[in-house]
């Protein structure tokens, strides 16, 4: 048993129906998918709570609500009555996925704003999960109250986890991204990048290259995804190691892969998985994720 905190913006997601002209509105966003799929994977006994900021209007109510409904806990999610909650369009084009934003003044940019409010959130948990986007979309006090936080909680005996996730779009520049990642990797215990991003913004030559830069910045323990590739791994400073995954069947949508491989991932080794079965059970379920439309596929944990 434990209590895990996810902390990041949950947005209102707007996706096509099938139908001409017909939208629906869905919740979504990195940390909360993950969030989202660590709920359906534990047991009762496990406590997962998102910590975010969102407004005071029925937007906002409906999502906080759509999170309460899945099982999440949501006390740690700050009401702000003069922002709300970010949007996003999404589109699919052979599975893969394209995205129009309106999030510039999202409630979420304030979610590191209270420092006690966010010690509050971290007091007690196990496991404290973010990504760079998490980082992204805070102003520099408040990525450094962040860290600051992490900082202290890893220094009292929490297992901070941290996916890069890394947008450009979300940053100033390539190399504020680059500083800024390379902060929340020295103060994480476990680092979930993917190769792909890394290799285009960091330019690492191979997954190895990228469990051994984030090593050097003090991770202890690495899990580089690769699409359909090989996993790469290390704990410590030990030489990379390769895991092979199962070939996925079909891909419909590929919104949520990294998030829903994290949760499996986290899930496995929570319960006494090793690193390889861990990485094997995060391979499935983002296997069934990435099987159909959408980032919340709750039958995927049941079948993964």
């Amino acid at each position: 048993m434990g209590r895990i905190v996810s902390i990041g913006e949950c947005m209102g997601e707007l996706s096509e129906t099938g139908t001409p002209g017909a939208l629906q509105m869905g919740f979504a966003g990195d940390t909360l998918n993950t969030a989202f799929y660590l709920r359906h994977s534990l047991g009762p006994d496990w406590q997962v709570d998102y910590v975010s900021a969102v407004g005071t209007d029925g937007l906002s109510d409906r999502m906080v609500g759509f999170l309460g409904d899945q099982g999440i806990g949501t006390d740690h999610i700050r009401r702000l009555t003069d922002k709300t909650i970010g949007l996003y369009y999404i589109t699919l084009k052979d599975g893969e996925r394209s995205f129009t934003y309106w999030r510039n003044d999202s409630a979420a940019k304030r979610l590191a704003s209270d420092p006690t409010a966010l010690a509050r959130a971290l007091e007690g948990a196990d496991l404290a999960y973010w990504s760079g986007i998490t980082l992204a979309i805070l102003p520099n006090q408040d990525r450094l109250a962040l860290i600051e936080a992490l900082s202290q909680f890893a220094g009292k005996g929490g297992t901070v986890v941290f996916d890069p996730n890394l947008r450009p779009r979300l940053w100033d520049s390539v190399d504020t991204m680059r500083g800024w990642i390379h902060r929340a990797a020295a103060v994480s215990e476990l680092c979930l990048p993917s190769f792909e991003d890394e290799a285009t913004w960091f330019g690492d030559a191979d997954p190895a290259a990228t469990v051994r830069r984030y090593q050097a910045e003090g991770t202890r323990r690495v899990i580089v995804k690769n699409g359909a590739e090989h996993v790469t791994f290390a704990t410590g400073n030990a030489v990379p190691s390769t895991l092979a995954i199962a070939p996925v069947e079909r891909i419909v949508d590929t919104t949520a892969a990294g998030d829903s491989f994290n949760a499996g991932y986290l899930a496995a080794e929570l319960t006494g998985s090793s690193v390889q079965d861990a990485i094997a059970a995060g391979a499935r379920l983002a296997g069934r994720v990435i099987g159909a439309r959408g980032a919340l596929i709750a039958d995927a944990v049941q079948h993964a």
